[in-house]
Formats: structure tokens, C-alpha cells, sequence
């Protein structure tokens, strides 16, 4: 039997004319994406140099709304005024367009670039100030990918988790092992890049206590948008009690369970890339593991430190973030459950 084929009816509406509501759905879906608990902004800034950069972008956002809804109303009064055919009115009305012509097609964006210029200069001179004699200061090294943070006047050594104390200026040095990466923390200041063979800083201010999210902002491989860490913003008090747990040697485990964890990771391959204070651990191609345990995530912001979580990274971690450098470790079940029981232990 042969087919007939349906003819399209001329009158019927389109789909997304008969469907109104996907379009705009779609929109406002992909307008709220970015509106989760954890996600940074710079328009929530908790700290000077963001309120400078916040500043910044409402004025020249406010300037453009402003200059958007003159250019709609003279489109508007372009499209629908009359225009006169006689030869008077033709000449008046040319010389009225030369006129527009020269006020919002030259002098109207001079200006306007030249005040956009003078509070773009202004707000980088007060970002790239200096604050001398600075109590702290935090040495950030970018990894593929994963953050190297270490404080050299304290002798303290971590990973993707930066602690500071609140209303503090905080010196920041920048570098990189590998590839060029970008350190970003929306919520407290700009971009900076971190480049290889240099060290670049800057100065990150918290005002109000909380965890801030930064990411890096400059494509750096496959994992790029995993590479993730954390900034840390509590009282002073609290801080200093942060660094003094995180100068201390984690005792060894008393545990049976935690000491055959502690044999299995000390006679492993894990030694020659991870370090933990007070064994023979002295690895530094990965994350220093000396207090893993206090750590909020795991592999850069990718994961919550749990331990199903750990064992899920620990067994297959290039399924999580492939092309990352740690290998899959081969454990049988008994062997997983030590090696946990231990890394437990690194508080």
C-alpha cells in the first residue's frame, strides 16, 4: 500500500509559537543556573578589593542601561516620525542629523569611553596598592590541577583550602609548576594570572567570616573546570588555632585497623608522590596528605571529604577527573577498609 504523505497544514502555528512558555522557560532555567548556594559572585563581595570591582561594574552596567534606553527612543522616534517632502524641511531636517551625527556618534561615546576609562584606572590603582608589613602571607602554586598552598612564615602545608583571618590584608604569591593558570576568588577580588617562571601578588581582604569559592579562571586542560578550592575566612583566634594544628605531627595510629592502613600506604607507590609529616612518606608530585582528615573536599573542590567519597577517589580516580596524574590504587576490599582507617587519622 502506497503512503500518502502528509501535507503540512499552511495555518498551523509553529511549535515554539504554540508552545510560548519553552522559550522563556529555557531562558529563566539557564538564568537561575548560576544562582546555587556554594557559587561565587562578584556581585555579593565580602571584602574591599571586590566592593571596589562591584562598584565598578554597577556604575558602568548603570551607564550602559542609561545609554541603551536613549539609542531604543531614538530608534523609536527615527521609525516613526514624519518626515516633511519639502525642500525647506529637507534641507533643516539634514542639518539636524549632522548634528546628531556629531553629538551620538562622536562627542557622545568620547565622553563616555573617557568616564568608563578614568574609573577603570582608578579602581586598578586602588587594587594594585600595596599593604607593607603584612603578618601573613600565603604562597599558592598551580598544579594540573589542584592548588599547592603553603605559609611560609608559619611552616604550614596544604591543599585547595586557603584559611585566613577576618579583616586582615593577606599577601598572596602566585606561581605555577606547569601550564598557565588563573587564581580567582569572585568574592573577595579579581583575576590574577599565574605564570610560569614568575611570581605574581596580589592582596585578598575577608571582611565578613565565611567559605568563599575560588576557581581558576584560564583554560589549563581537561580538568580546568574541576580545579577548585576553598577560602576559609574566620576570626583571628580560630585561624591561629588552624595553624597550630596544622604545625602539629599527627600521631600514629593506635588503632590495628589504622595501623595496618599505615603499613599498606607507607609500602605503596603512594610515598613517592604524597608527603606525611612524621614518616617516610616524602613525596611531592601531589598533595601533601599530613592532615587530609580536616580537609572539607577532595581532588580540588571536586568531592566532599567523606570517606565513601575517599574510597571512591582512592579506587578510581581517573573516572572522576580524567587525565589527572594519580593512578587507581589496587586494593582488595580488607585493604581499602585499613587505608582508610588510617588516612582517618590525619587530622
Amino acid at each position: 500500500m502506497q503512503t500518502i504523505p502528509r501535507v503540512k497544514d499552511p495555518t498551523a502555528a509553529p511549535v515554539f509559537q504554540r508552545l510560548p512558555f519553552v522559550p522563556g522557560s529555557l531562558f529563566f532555567i539557564l538564568l537561575l543556573a548560576g544562582c546555587a548556594a556554594d557559587s561565587p559572585s562578584i556581585l555579593d563581595p565580602r571584602g574591599p578589593a571586590a566592593t571596589s570591582i562591584a562598584e565598578l561594574w554597577w556604575l558602568i552596567f548603570g551607564l550602559g542601561t542609561v545609554i541603551f534606553l536613549l539609542v531604543m527612543v531614538a530608534l523609536g522616534l527615527a521609525l516613526f516620525r514624519r518626515r516633511s517632502s519639502t525642500a525647506s524641511e529637507t534641507g533643516g531636517s539634514t542639518r539636524n542629523d549632522n548634528r546628531v551625527i556629531l553629538w551620538a556618534g562622536i562627542i557622545g561615546p568620547a565622553i563616555v569611553l573617557i568616564v568608563i576609562f578614568a574609573l577603570s584606572v582608578r579602581t586598578m590603582a586602588m587594587l594594585s596598592s600595596t599593604t607593607p608589613g603584612a603578618e601573613f602571607v600565603v604562597h599558592v602554586t598551580g598544579h594540573q590541577w589542584w592548588w599547592e598552598v603553603q605559609y611560609p612564615n608559619q611552616a604550614v602545608e596544604t591543599a585547595n583550602e586557603i584559611h585566613i583571618p577576618v579583616g586582615q590584608p593577606i599577601l598572596v604569591r602566585l606561581s605555577t609548576e606547569d601550564v598557565i593558570h588563573n587564581f580567582w576568588i569572585p568574592n573577595l577580588h579579581g583575576k590574577m594570572d599565574m605564570v610560569p617562571g614568575q611570581t605574581n601578588e596580589f592582596w585578598i581582604q575577608a571582611d565578613t567570616a565565611g567559605e568563599y569559592w575560588g576557581e581558576c579562571a584560564e583554560f589549563c586542560g581537561i580538568q580546568h573546570a574541576k580545579m577548585r578550592f576553598v577560602v576559609v575566612a574566620e576570626p583571628l583566634a580560630e585561624f591561629t588555632a588552624w595553624l597550630d594544628q596544622q604545625r602539629a605531627v599527627p600521631p600514629a595510629p593506635v588503632d590495628a585497623l589504622a595501623q595496618r592502613g599505615q603499613q599498606i600506604f607507607l609500602g605503596s607507590a603512594c610515598v613517592y608522590c604524597h608527603a606525611v609529616e612524621g614518616t617516610n612518606a616524602t613525596g611531592d608530585l601531589g598533595p601533601n596528605l599530613t592532615h587530609l582528615a580536616s580537609r572539607r573536599t577532595l581532588a580540588a573542590g571536586v568531592l566532599l571529604n567523606t570517606r565513601g567519597n575517599l574510597a571512591g577517589w582512592l579506587t578510581g580516580p581517573q573516572h572522576i577527573k580524567p587525565g589527572n596524574l594519580m593512578p587507581p590504587t589496587e586494593l582488595t576490599g580488607d585493604e581499602l577498609q585499613a587505608l582508610l582507617a588510617y588516612l582517618d587519622t590525619l587530622e
